[in-house]
């Protein structure tokens, strides 16, 4: 289950560094918890996609 979650980690560390929200030697990212990763990448995802709420196709 270690393991699992470890990968989580990794594969959530890996998104947020391709993503430009950190950078790969940001020390930062290393030091959070799952919990944490998840809500940065829901929170960056939520504040970036391309139908929310500001300067997304609305209709009149």
């Amino acid at each position: 289950m270690r393991n699992s979650i470890e990968n989580r980690r990794q594969k959530l560390i890996n998104k947020l560094i391709l993503l430009n929200v950190y950078s790969k030697e940001d020390k930062q990212l290393s030091d959070m918890t799952l919990s944490r990763l998840e809500y940065e990448y829901k929170r960056y995802k939520l504040l970036n996609h391309p139908h929310g709420e500001f300067g997304s196709i609305q209709w009149v």
